[in-house]
């Protein structure tokens, strides 16, 4: 059951998703910047994809393990994490990584829902009905990202 407030004895409103959003999105901010790569500076394109993740998993987390694209990206940020750590220990032993060959794609054509299983994370083990209300969801997630990312650019900007 919902909170009540003591007042009038009616249910208090639970943050938006907006709300919650832009509340794990500024606490990663504050993370990134407090990080040593930070205060050194640091290169820009690592830090626009550390804020990149930031955005990314701050929505993700917000939704949490109700919905398949949530865990399939929390589940890909984490295993990039751990690429990162093991590349960073390699390097530190001097190993050198393998470069990955080009690799030839023929693209066929691909009918609108495998379009649609391919930019949905997890959308691969859907079906269709599955598949749209998880886009939607998706979408309405995204949405709320891009106005809390406007809104702190807005609040920031001259």
């Amino acid at each position: 059951m919902a909170p009540e407030d003591p007042v009038t004895m009616s249910p208090l409103p639970t943050p938006s998703l907006r709300t919650k959003i832009s509340r794990r999105f500024i606490e990663s901010l504050v993370k990134i910047r407090a990080s040593r790569d930070a205060a050194t500076g640091g290169n820009i394109r690592k830090r626009a994809q550390r804020i990149k993740i930031a955005a990314y998993s701050s929505m993700a987390r917000v939704t949490g393990s109700r919905r398949a694209w949530s865990r399939a990206l929390l589940a890909k940020l984490r295993s990039r994490a751990k690429r990162r750590r093991h590349l960073q220990n390699q390097r530190r032993l001097g190993l050198k990584r393998k470069r990955a060959g080009s690799r030839n794609m023929v693209l066929n054509e691909v009918s609108r829902a495998n379009e649609l299983r391919r930019l949905v994370p997890g959308g691969k083990s859907m079906d269709l009905c599955n598949l749209l209300e998880e886009t939607s969801h998706f979408i309405q997630c995204l949405t709320a990202q891009v106005k809390v990312m406007q809104s702190i650019a807005d609040q920031y900007s001259v």
